[in-house]
């Protein structure tokens, strides 16, 4: 029996020049490479913000949580780490402290009256200028927004003029139909009540914008096909509008709780906590703790235990309406 062997195939010849394709392992080597220049790219575009953002913030907050557990006061400034250990001891201090106490009630007051009334108010405005008011509505966006971007000083000079019992505007007003206005910023009963309208005015506008873009994200034939069912103006604001306006309210029920849990300048410009500490919050409580006193540290625990109110609040907000929002 006598055996063939065929020739072996000859390699396919690789071509060369402009028109040839790479090799398969230097097209992966160039694809590695152009992600690696992107990482190298990013990672050197970002490191000014890093850089800012653990200098400014990363490190006092991690210095202030250690703050929170010493003595840390006026005579440590220049020496940090003579501060002595204390533990808890700060925090179980602010259990018994009724100036704290006092200012966290007045801040859960705060912000229970003031954030339902601010995105109410805010939704209400923004449905009229998105759908009621057609003449000057560009007129109308700008004056609401105004207040967002003025200072509180010249807010507060405007406020404390309006409110002032002699001469305000408010007394002014009343005593034209023979009436005595009250005094707003000096009754333990009536302070607090006149700075949630100020921040309600104040914070209008913010809410206001929000809602106008998420009205505007609204399909119209949504709108269109509910009237053609026959659905009233108030059905299709409550079954139609409300139900897809639910990631909007979702944001600006948490933005505007978190800034009214750190509300403090409408008190500290307006009442500086008075009286009778009726407007004290407990950031203002913080600043006079921290910055009038110099007790740092007992001024540190303060501040974390804001911190973790703000983040249970905000992780609740997210749980019982994240649902609604699907």
């Amino acid at each position: 029996m006598s055996t063939t062997t065929e020739p072996a195939a000859e390699a396919a010849p690789v071509k060369t020049g402009p028109g040839a394709h790479p090799p398969p392992g230097g097209r992966n080597r160039g694809k590695r490479e152009t992600v690696a220049v992107q990482r190298t790219a990013g990672w050197l575009f970002s490191t000014p913000f890093l850089v800012l953002f653990a200098v400014f913030m990363a490190l006092p907050i991690v210095a202030t949580l250690a703050m929170s557990f010493t003595d840390f006061g006026l005579r440590n400034v220049t020496d940090p780490f003579s501060a002595e250990f204390i533990g808890f001891e700060n925090y179980t201090k602010l259990l018994d402290d009724e100036k704290f106490l006092k200012s966290l009630f007045n801040t859960a007051y705060f912000v229970v009256v003031g954030v339902p009334l601010t995105v109410g108010l805010g939704l209400f405005v923004a449905v009229l200028l998105n759908n009621g008011i057609d003449r000057a509505r560009t007129f109308f966006r700008v004056g609401f927004y105004a207040p967002v971007v003025t200072s509180i000083v010249a807010i507060a000079v405007v406020w404390r003029f309006v409110l002032d019992p002699a001469d305000g505007l408010i007394a002014g007003l009343a005593s034209e139909v023979g009436l005595t206005s009250p005094d707003f910023l000096g009754s333990e009963a009536l302070a607090m009540p006149s700075l949630i309208v100020m921040a309600v005015w104040r914070n209008l506008g913010t809410v206001m914008v929000l809602f106008i873009a998420g009205l505007q994200a609204i399909p119209p034939d949504v709108r269109e096909a509910a009237r053609l069912d026959g659905a009233s103006t108030w059905q299709e604001f409550r079954r139609i509008t409300v139900p897809l306006l639910r990631p909007t309210m979702l944001y600006t029920t948490v933005i505007t709780t978190i800034g009214y849990l750190n509300v403090f300048e409408e008190p500290f410009v307006m009442t500086q906590g008075g009286p009778s500490n009726s407007t004290l919050t407990v950031s203002l409580s913080m600043y006079r703790e921290g910055f009038n006193f110099f007790h740092m540290g007992y001024a540190s625990a303060m501040a974390y235990v804001l911190f973790v109110v703000i983040m249970a609040i905000t992780v609740l907000q997210l749980r019982l309406l994240k649902d609604n929002t699907k």
